[in-house]
């Protein structure tokens, strides 16, 4: 399992997320790694907190989402899931037309999932 930082435009829509999510630490990203999941390039990301993946963890529930349209013009849907702990576990991305994701844009909204 390869875990690696977020990128510059990760971090910018995990940010993004996570201010609309309710009662996140603000220390979140402090030691945070991501591994890249295999969902054909469109971004989605395991969230890693100080790299620890010694815990069997599990989904818990959405917290918030971004949709936004790609460079190409194809919508895409970015969902921040927490485990079933509070902790971040995976920032979810699925373009609509299951192609690989071209850039994320750089002004981003986000809002509370219900």
């Amino acid at each position: 399992m390869n875990l690696r930082s977020l990128t510059d435009d990760e971090r910018k829509l995990l940010e993004a997320l996570v201010s609309a999510a309710p009662q996140m630490p603000p220390e979140w990203s402090d030691s945070l790694q991501v591994q890249t999941l295999n969902d054909g390039n469109m971004g989605s990301l395991r969230l890693v907190p100080k790299g620890d993946l010694s815990k069997d963890r599990s989904f818990g529930t959405p917290v918030s989402e971004s949709c936004f349209t790609d460079a190409d013009g194809v919508e895409v849907i970015a969902t921040l899931y927490l485990d079933r702990e509070g902790q971040l576990f995976e920032m979810n991305v699925w373009k609509t037309d299951f192609a690989p994701l071209v850039s994320i844009p750089k002004n981003i909204a986000a809002r509370r999932t219900e």
